[in-house]
């Protein structure tokens, strides 16, 4: 039970964290220099900087970015990383 509380405050704690510098960028931007197949983690981090990650025990990595969308909202661009360093697929999420 107390594990299952410490997990729950330590994600809380984690969603009211700001985002690190670099998290936003201009959609344009990303979705010209993102090229799933080509971009790499390294090229990622040089262009845009780092930014709210999540890494899987596959050794799958998704990296989100947010684009000013007007109104004080945000796109996000998703970017998933294969373990090999390689991007595999982006998606953007309208703001909500």
């Amino acid at each position: 039970m107390k594990r299952a509380l410490f997990a729950a405050l330590l994600l809380a704690g984690c969603a009211t964290t700001p985002a690190p510098p670099g998290t936003q960028v201009p959609a344009e931007r990303l979705q010209q220099g993102v090229v799933p197949g080509t971009t790499t983690r390294a090229q990622l981090l040089a262009a845009f900087g780092p930014t709210k990650s999540v890494v899987f025990d596959s050794g799958y990595e998704a990296w989100v970015y947010q684009s000013p969308a007007g109104n004080g909202r945000f796109s996000e661009f998703v970017v998933l990383i294969k373990p090999d360093g390689i991007v595999a697929k982006t998606r953007t999420r309208p703001p909500g």
